[in-house]
């Protein structure tokens, strides 16, 4: 891609004006040692090529503001840091792993795994996290808005420019986000727009080539504020708005709701306070989302079906937090795992590769400019497996697999899901019978209809009069079921029901038969019942 980015109305664009996606991964800096997390675990550059190879372009990569603003601090040596927090074992890991860092200052060392970074294509935004080090986030942490114990507003400018331009003419730094999280009793609209367009400006003058990305209020939730007062900036083209949704941002409603009821209401509110300014013209970008890996966190695992779907859907730039395996040391604890981390504790490999390849899709973009490989249509996902329904021949039954290689579908206002460029639409058999390809699509069992708060379930009428619902059986071929977990029940799981019609200009990998489909078009229809 032709660096530096900016934006076009709701996208990121590289120079050429190409749709640029973010699928970035969060790696923690911010903490008390204020040396990138995993260091004396791996070597930089093999933790480098470990983020390009698990699909992820970018990092967002925290720092606090006292690295940059406080020269007795940012001056430590990694070796000092580490050994004023007695952290002897990690010294030996650093020395073993990375070397050549050990005896660099802290803000060295920072620059020092921008440029690893840079050297393996990946890009990097600059999350100004916290001004204190330390773990984020509470109300109380004095961290938290303008005017905080920790928080003076000229010292965060300051910290910004000079942040901005430390890596002013560093191509892979494509954005810096200004605050993290602004939270806490002092917290309000008025000192929000007097100190982000301070910094937002300070930034730009700094560095003109990087996205100024901002945060909104409570924990990164709302952004509402902005619906009718807009920014008054002197520049243009690089502004990004952020936002944070993890599970536990509405507590347990997961787990204690029905999901169906609970997706539905949680988007509502997500597009009420933050998803309309992609509408307004504005890029939206989930830097933090994330799951406890382990998968056994019911909470978590509800939650993500929903935010995946919403991630598809919306085509939104995202950052997963985290990266992080294990840390130095967190909240008074030596070498805390992290669960929410995608690399195991020793930084060796994956924790989940099952959820690598839920997020998958989503690393590349399924539409924006530039990017019309093909008209444009819809692809049938399937957020549970991160898979799309595929045709693989005329006589196979339809299944998931792989979204690069999905058919292009259109959805009529008649409710009909059909095969675009044939005479093809998707029908319902009978209970528990897989779904199939017809050409008579005007009964009720060639209508779907989505249902559900969520609205991703697609309901359909059998000939026998039955309600069913495209669902995915063992073995990933799409067959009709009952119609489940629609509402109420709270130990209910919908997510094999759960599909999302996603807009998309992005051509199939895998060449299909048409031919085969066309030249079957030529038998009398009574010969083959108008279906497959």
């Amino acid at each position: 891609m032709a660096l530096p980015l900016s934006t076009d109305s709701r996208w990121i664009v590289d120079e050429n004006g190409q749709r640029v996606k973010l699928a970035c991964v969060n790696w923690v800096s911010h903490l008390e040692v204020m040396v990138a997390e995993g260091l004396s675990k791996q070597p930089l550059d093999g933790i480098a090529k470990r983020i390009l190879s698990m699909g992820f372009n970018c990092v967002r990569l925290t720092w606090p503001v006292f690295l940059v603003t406080n020269d007795t601090l940012g001056s430590l040596t990694v070796r000092q840091s580490l050994q004023s927090h007695g952290l002897l074992e990690s010294i030996s890991g650093i020395q073993a792993n990375n070397p050549s860092i050990i005896d660099l200052s802290l803000l060295d060392v920072y620059q020092a795994v921008v440029s690893g970074l840079g050297n393996n294509n990946v890009m990097v935004i600059l999350d100004n996290h916290i001004s204190k080090p330390g773990w984020c986030c509470s109300n109380f942490d004095g961290n938290g808005f303008f005017g905080d114990q920790y928080f003076d507003p000229d010292l965060w400018i300051t910290g910004l420019t000079r942040m901005a331009s430390m890596f002013n003419g560093v191509p892979n730094v494509v954005g810096l986000s200004l605050r993290n999280e602004l939270r806490g009793p002092k917290q309000n609209v008025n000192d929000w727009y007097r100190y982000m367009q301070k910094g937002a400006e300070a930034v730009h003058s700094a560095n003109p080539d990087v996205m100024v990305i901002l945060s909104g209020l409570n924990y990164d939730k709302d952004l509402s504020f902005l619906r009718n007062r807009p920014m008054n900036l002197t520049f243009s083209g690089k502004i990004v708005f952020e936002v944070h949704w993890y599970g536990f941002t509405d507590g347990e409603a997961w787990k204690n709701g029905n999901s169906n009821q609970v997706c539905g209401r949680v988007v509502d509110n997500m597009m009420r306070v933050s998803g309309f300014l992609l509408d307004q013209g504005w890029p939206l970008f989930v830097s933090e989302f994330g799951v406890d890996q382990r998968g056994t966190n019911v909470n978590d695992n509800r939650y993500l079906g929903c935010f995946l779907s919403v991630a598809a859907e919306l085509d939104l730039d995202w950052a997963l937090w985290t990266l992080v395996g294990s840390y130095y040391l967190r909240q008074g604890v030596i070498g805390m795992n992290e669960y929410y981390g995608v690399m195991n504790w020793n930084w060796c490999e994956a924790r989940n590769s099952t959820f690598l390849q839920q997020i998958s899709v989503l690393q590349s973009p399924f539409q924006g400019p530039g990017l019309s490989e093909a008209n444009p249509h819809k692809v049938i996902f399937h957020p549970s497996t991160g898979l799309c329904v595929l045709r693989k021949s005329m006589f196979e039954p339809l299944r998931l697999g792989r979204c690069t290689e999905s058919e292009a579908w259109n959805y009529t206002p008649q409710k009909i899901l059909s095969v675009k460029g044939t005479y093809f639409c998707l029908q319902t058999d009978d209970l528990a019978k897989p779904a199939k390809l017809g050409i008579i699509c005007t009964d009720s069992n060639s209508k779907w209809e989505t249902i559900s708060d969520s609205k991703m379930h697609f309901s359909s009428t059998a000939a026998n009069g039955i309600t069913v619902c495209l669902d995915v059986d063992s073995n990933n071929t799409i067959v009709t079921n009952t119609c489940k977990c629609l509402s109420r029940d709270n130990a209910c799981d919908p997510e094999s029901q759960w599909f999302k019609l996603v807009n998309s200009t992005r051509s199939s990998t895998l060449t299909k038969p048409l031919s085969q489909m066309n030249s079957i078009l030529n038998f009398p229809a009574k010969d083959f019942h108008g279906s497959f």
